[in-house]
């Protein structure tokens, strides 16, 4: 059996194995080759349903999720908290049973309470996967940004991996340390000392508040979103005086006596945390990421639904 496809859920990264990461990345290969021929769609998931719950505003990870499910040939709900029986004070394992009572086969869920997806998944029987759970975790960008370095540069192992910005409130940066370590990637955070968490060198990651030191040391650098939404306090003066202190531009980059690689999940706050030259320099491979994170989700709904089949 594949050995992925002994997953029930996708709830996080931390727990998930190296060899069902690269399971999960050789069979996104193969989504890939379906993605870029001529017909871009396999009936794999034929008469299976997902549902895609979404309470928290998304975008890129919600069309992604959905166009992943398209492409599988899956039946999709998509479901709004902003207009169902929530609002009215229906508590989650009831909203969701309800969606399964519809004879739906699997659910992916973002939710701004982290833990909201194992609590779920303890609680409803259905499999869950999580598209992003408060600043807990967010499986599915962590694997579509090792793919994606994989892609470009060969190999994760051996790579020196910088995260910069909000590590304090991103569940992208806890999931891109479980899995860039789990495949034997050295990670680095950086950023301003009240946006580093106090716990981060316990994961066993370096720590730098430099972004010229950061950068001469690394081969990929994944530029993070400030979370203004998750922020109830004021840890910096200002954008203007935190994008001159980490915000990534060409002069920067130029400075360096190699070439580095330039990530970002997105959406991005140009002029911000990167400027546009940087963002659309052939150095960055932002928008590979994204093609790729159909793939990856393509994969990772698969393999769990041929667990079940």
């Amino acid at each position: 059996m594949n050995q992925a496809a002994t997953m029930k859920h996708l709830l996080g990264i931390k727990g998930l194995t190296e060899a069902e990461i690269q399971s999960i990345f050789l069979t996104a290969d193969n989504f890939k080759q379906v993605l870029n021929s001529p017909v871009k769609k396999t009936p794999a998931l034929r008469d299976y349903t997902v549902a895609n719950l979404f309470f928290e505003n998304s975008t890129r990870t919600r069309v992604s999720f959905e166009l992943a499910e398209k492409r599988l040939g899956a039946d999709i709900v998509n479901f709004s908290s902003s207009t169902s029986s929530v609002k009215k004070g229906e508590t989650l394992i009831d909203t969701v049973n309800n969606i399964l009572s519809m004879k739906v086969d699997m659910v992916v869920m973002r939710h701004p309470a982290p833990g909201a997806c194992l609590f779920l998944a303890r609680h409803v029987n259905s499999q869950i996967v999580n598209a992003g759970d408060g600043t807990h975790e967010h499986p599915t960008q962590a694997l579509l940004d090792a793919y994606s370095i994989r892609e470009k540069l060969g190999d994760v192992a051996g790579k020196k991996v910088v995260i910069v910005g909000d590590i304090l409130h991103s569940r992208v940066a806890l999931s891109n340390i479980f899995c860039l370590q789990t495949l034997g990637a050295e990670v680095m955070v950086c950023g301003p000392r009240t946006l580093i968490p106090r716990y981060i060198a316990e994961l066993g990651v370096k720590v730098e508040y430099d972004l010229a030191k950061a950068l001469a040391w690394c081969d990929v650098a994944n530029m993070l979103r400030i979370q203004l939404e998750r922020q109830d306090i004021r840890y910096f003066p200002s954008l203007r005086e935190y994008s001159m202190q980490y915000g990534l531009t060409m002069e920067i980059l130029n400075r360096l006596d190699k070439e580095i690689t330039i990530m970002h999940p997105g959406p991005i706050n140009r002029g911000v945390e990167i400027t546009s030259e940087v963002a659309d320099s052939h150095q960055s491979i932002i928008l590979q990421q994204v093609e790729n994170g159909v793939a990856i989700r393509m994969a990772v709904i698969y393999l769990l639904a041929m667990r079940e089949r």
